[in-house]
């Protein structure tokens, strides 16, 4: 491996993926998410194809789009994709989940007005079609095997391929899973910005458990769909964080990570490090590589928080508010630095297992909230309207002051039955 190679991918890290755009205004600071759903037959129970037969997705949107001017294109990877008038997209994941991505909003609840205009609408409308589009972390009711890779291309037929070499949960992550993500400004402390989000990740996913169940049964875990993504390759999930290089620890750690869209070598998946001794990785080839590691927050000029379970609507402004409360009021942001300390890669697995009945996280969370709701406060009414800090305060009120997330409903609803 050359020094230069490595300090040419080092200087890329820095300038482009630890780094805002230099067109991004960060005045206000933007926030946006990505807002996955997974699409079952209402009577059946079993998913949703996406082109053709009972409960199909894309003629559905297509109908839905035509009457609320959206425009139908392709993405990158060549599958269905639509533009929607109030900005954003609504894509395909691999196992026909749909995902709508949010443009960076100057606000959470100009956000917030977006998200609920855009998916309360849609599940309503594939209702009335006979199509279930849930708001859960995980799949609850199909085994792997009635849930197909509904889509094929070089990228997702390759990581297929790869994952299922390493772990069965690869599948499940492809196309079982759904989350809530969110979009966050790296704005003036980046780094201070990106300890913290590390840190806060075993809480978001305690916070927001909502996958208890797998084939209409408890799992044993608050979110499975966390524990899946602790099994499905330790070389590119987690926490890649380190206090005196965050830049080198991330640099590792995407070195260190098998290259799944590479040829093999001998039947084995080689290491993009690997791969840069033996061959010359083009800038392309490098950055696709980037985009096949799944850390709990990923940097991408902007930070990305992977943590949280796909949650209902009626709740979103609660993830909002913790990421926002926690990053962008700068008491705030100092006050969660002193109470999480650095990231704690072992509570990754408890908090997915135990949730907030974890003593530690538990209390932690609710310490956590406090100071999050307070940032959201001190942000102001023009930045974050007091009835959405109301929603999320009344998010916290209902489960993590009581030691509960949304799981807790699904485990308790399946065993009254």
């Amino acid at each position: 491996m050359t020094r230069t190679s490595v300090r040419a991918l080092a200087a890329d890290l820095t300038e482009r993926i630890f780094a805002a755009p230099a067109s991004a205004s960060l005045t206000p600071r933007r926030v946006g998410a990505e807002v996955e759903l997974i699409p079952v037959e209402a009577s059946t129970s079993r998913r949703a194809a996406i082109d053709e037969g009972p409960g199909a997705t894309l003629p559905f949107l297509r109908r839905f789009g035509a009457r609320s001017g959206w425009r139908e294109t392709r993405t990158a990877k060549d599958t269905p994709c639509f533009e929607l008038p109030g900005g954003g997209s609504l894509t395909f994941e691999p196992g026909g989940q749909l995902e709508y991505s949010s443009p960076p909003c100057p606000s959470p609840s100009v956000l917030l007005g977006l998200l609920r205009g855009t998916v309360v609408p849609l599940r309503s409308a594939a209702a009335g079609e006979g199509i279930d589009l849930l708001t859960v972390g995980l799949d609850p009711a199909n085994p792997l095997e009635r849930a197909p890779l509904l889509l094929h291309n070089r990228r997702y037929d390759r990581m297929a391929e790869y994952l299922a070499s390493v772990s069965p949960h690869g599948g499940r992550m492809m196309r079982q899973t759904a989350a809530f993500q969110i979009g966050l400004d790296l704005d003036d402390e980046p780094w201070l910005r990106w300890r913290v989000l590390n840190a806060a990740a075993p809480f978001a996913t305690a916070i927001f458990a909502n996958s208890p169940l797998y084939e209409a049964e408890p799992t044993g875990y608050r979110s499975t769909r966390a524990a899946v993504w602790r099994a499905v390759d330790p070389a590119r999930t987690g926490l890649p964080w380190a206090e005196d290089d965050p830049v080198g620890a991330y640099l590792d750690f995407a070195l260190a990570a098998p290259a799944m869209l590479f040829p093999t070598i001998g039947g084995e998946y080689r290491s993009f490090g690997d791969w840069l001794r033996r061959a010359e990785p083009s800038p392309e080839e490098w950055s696709e590589h980037l985009t096949t590691l799944f850390p709990e927050v990923r940097p991408r000029g902007h930070f990305e928080l992977r943590s949280c379970d796909a949650l209902s609507p009626r709740w979103y402004a609660a993830p909002l508010a913790l990421a926002v409360g926690i990053t962008y009021d700068p008491g705030a942001m100092r006050a969660a630095a002193d109470l999480l300390g650095p990231p704690d890669t072992g509570l990754l697995e408890r908090a997915g297992r135990l949730g907030l009945a974890d003593p530690l996280i538990g209390r932690v969370a609710r310490d956590l909230v406090e100071i999050a709701l307070r940032g959201c406060a001190d942000l102001g009414p023009g930045y974050f309207h007091p009835a959405d800090v109301e929603q999320a305060r009344a998010f916290f009120d209902c489960y993590t002051r009581r030691g509960r997330s949304p799981a807790d409903d699904a485990v308790e609803e399946v065993r009254a039955a």
